[in-house]
C-alpha cells in the first residue's frame, strides 16, 4: 500500500513539474528546437535582454503589481480588523460570503462586469478613453483584497485578545497598541497576505485583457500577443526567471511564517 501511494505521489509530481523542468532546460538550449538539445547557450537571456518592448512589459507589470499588492495589503489589512470585531454571526458571515465573491467568481465575469463598469462611469464623466493604468489598478486591487483578507483574518482571530487591552492598560493608545501589538502578532499573515497579492497580479491575464487601455501593457497582454506569431525561445527564458522569482516570494513567505511559529515556540 505504502509503495503503490509512493508511485503514485511521484506520478503526479512528475505530471506537475515535467513542463516546467522542461521549459528551464530548453531556455539554455543554442538552438530553437524544443527536441533536441543542441548545446547548452546563453543566447536567449541575451536576446530577451534586448528586447525593449518586453522588457518594458515587464516593468509595467512589476509598477503595477508592487502598487495593487501594497493597497491591497493596505485595505485587506484594515478590513480583516474589522471583521474581525464583528460580533454578529450572521453577519460575519455575511462579510465572509461577500469577501469570497471575487476569488469563487470566474476571471473572464469579473474581467467584464469591472470593464463594463469603467466604461459606464467614463461615459457619465464624458470620457472617450475610459480604460487606462488607473482602471488596471483598481481591477487588480480589487481581486487582490480577498487574498489578503484570507491569510490576515485568521492571524487576528488565533491572537490574544487580550493582549492589546494590557497594551492600553499600560499607557498606550488605541493606535499605539495596535502598531505595537497587533501589526508584530499578525505580520506573518500580512506578509502572505503581501506576496499573494503580488504573485496574482504578476499572473493574471483575463482581467488585465478587459479592464487595460491602449497605452498600457502587461507581460501576460504582451506574451498572449506574441502568441499571435511565433513564440521565440527567449519566451522561455523570460518564463524561467519569473519561475524562480515567484519561487523565492513563496520561500521567503514560508521562512516568514515558520520564524514567527519559531519565536513563539521559544
Amino acid at each position: 500500500m505504502k509503495a503503490a501511494s509512493r508511485i503514485f505521489t511521484a506520478i503526479i509530481f512528475i505530471f506537475l513539474f515535467a513542463p516546467i523542468a522542461i521549459l528551464l532546460v530548453f531556455s539554455f538550449n543554442a538552438s530553437k528546437s524544443l527536441s533536441v538539445f543542441s548545446g547548452f547557450s546563453f543566447k536567449w537571456y541575451t536576446e530577451l535582454f534586448h528586447d525593449t518592448q518586453t522588457l518594458t512589459s515587464v516593468k509595467n507589470t512589476l509598477i503595477l503589481a508592487f502598487l495593487a499588492m501594497v493597497i491591497s495589503t493596505v485595505m485587506g489589512t484594515a478590513a480583516s480588523v474589522g471583521i474581525n470585531r464583528i460580533r454578529s454571526r450572521w453577519y460575519r458571515r455575511y462579510m465572509d460570503t461577500v469577501t469570497d465573491i471575487p476569488m469563487t467568481n470566474p476571471d473572464i465575469i469579473t474581467g467584464i462586469s469591472l470593464m463594463l463598469m469603467f466604461v459606464f462611469v467614463g461615459r457619465i464623466f464624458g470620457r472617450s478613453a475610459s480604460l487606462n493604468f488607473g482602471t488596471l489598478l483598481i481591477a487588480h486591487t480589487t481581486f487582490c483584497l480577498p487574498y489578503v483578507i484570507l491569510q490576515v483574518l485568521p492571524k487576528l482571530q488565533q491572537m490574544d485578545a487580550s493582549l492589546p487591552e494590557a497594551a492600553q492598560d499600560l499607557g498606550c493608545t488605541p493606535l499605539r497598541a495596535f502598531f505595537k501589538v497587533t501589526i508584530p502578532e499578525i505580520a506573518p499573515g500580512i506578509i502572505t497576505g503581501a506576496i499573494m497579492a503580488f504573485t496574482m497580479s504578476l499572473d493574471d491575464f483575463v482581467i488585465s485583457y478587459f479592464t487595460s487601455g491602449n497605452g498600457f501593457q502587461t507581460l501576460p497582454i504582451r506574451i498572449y500577443n506574441m502568441t499571435k506569431k511565433t513564440v521565440t525561445p527567449k519566451m522561455y527564458a523570460l518564463a524561467t526567471i519569473t519561475f524562480f522569482v515567484i519561487l523565492a516570494l513563496l520561500i521567503l513567505s514560508n521562512l516568514s511564517d515558520g520564524y514567527k511559529r519559531g519565536g513563539k515556540r521559544k
